[in-house]
């Protein structure tokens, strides 16, 4: 909604995972402190969009991303100073015994991350499209200054953008750090590879980020196979390359033209 790349998105995913294991070692139930860690990380997203992007609302592009960046680099900061530098494990949300169907052994998590991505596909989708705030969302993002003028409170409609979206990326966080293990920096990776799975669906179009992602999964996964894991990262990096050198706007991103 705010036409900004928030590169502070992977640090919603590091604070939903690394909150999640400090709390379930504190005693608290896993399904409360899931609950807890996602209130926190939209708490958090509030804050970055009312402290940070508000206040700079008038600034380029390419501030409001510097200032992301920014805010990044500080979230990380203060979870290195409150968790340390080290993995943290958390335990699988169901069996640790690993999975075989159709020849291929998958991990029990793996499961939960396709189910739990689908039910987050399925919401977003019946939110964006049958709800008067998701409405409101798409019509600030497609032309803020027009849904202001129809009554729209544009700046409310983007803090719930950026609510939204920490809520989203703390759930992600929190169902892949039993496989991924979880620390204070692991916000940098997993939100690089997001942007690139955009890039590849298409930044702006939600299906297209879908669908992003499962084909640099499924290229990691071949390049983890047939080469090794050490080259796993690295060829997918190199996707976002020549999708921006040969297909700029994605596999799904639509041609913008704007009326003047």
């Amino acid at each position: 909604a705010s036409h900004v790349i928030n590169f502070a998105q992977g640090e919603f995913l590091m604070i939903g995972g690394m909150a999640t294991v400090s709390l379930t070692a504190m005693g608290v139930p896993m399904l409360l402190a899931i609950v807890l860690a996602v209130v926190l990380a939209g708490l958090l997203g509030i804050a970055l969009q009312r402290l940070a992007i508000a206040p700079a609302k008038n600034a380029d592009v390419v501030t409001l991303i510097i200032i992301t960046i920014g805010a990044s680099i500080f979230i990380r900061g203060l979870a290195q100073l409150v968790w340390g530098k080290q993995y943290h494990v958390m335990p699988n949300f169901s069996s640790d015994q690993p999975i075989e169907i159709f020849g291929a052994v998958l991990n029990s998590q793996s499961l939960w991350v396709l189910g739990v991505g689908a039910v987050l596909v399925a919401v977003l989708v019946y939110f964006f499209t049958r709800t008067l705030t998701g409405k409101a969302i798409l019509a600030t993002s497609m032309n803020k200054d027009a849904a202001r003028l129809v009554g729209i409170r544009t700046q409310v409609v983007l803090m719930l953008a950026f609510m939204v979206s920490a809520l989203l990326g703390s759930v992600a966080g929190i169902v892949v750090a039993p496989i991924t293990f979880t620390s204070y920096d692991i916000g940098i990776i997993l939100g690089l590879k997001g942007f690139v799975a955009a890039a590849i669906g298409g930044l702006g179009s939600g299906m297209g980020a879908v669908v992003g992602g499962l084909a640099l999964g499924v290229v990691e996964a071949m390049a983890a196979g047939y080469l090794s894991s050490d080259y796993k990262d690295a060829v997918a990096f190199s996707m976002i390359l020549l999708v921006l050198f040969f297909m700029p706007r994605g596999l799904f991103g639509a041609k913008i033209v704007e009326r003047v």
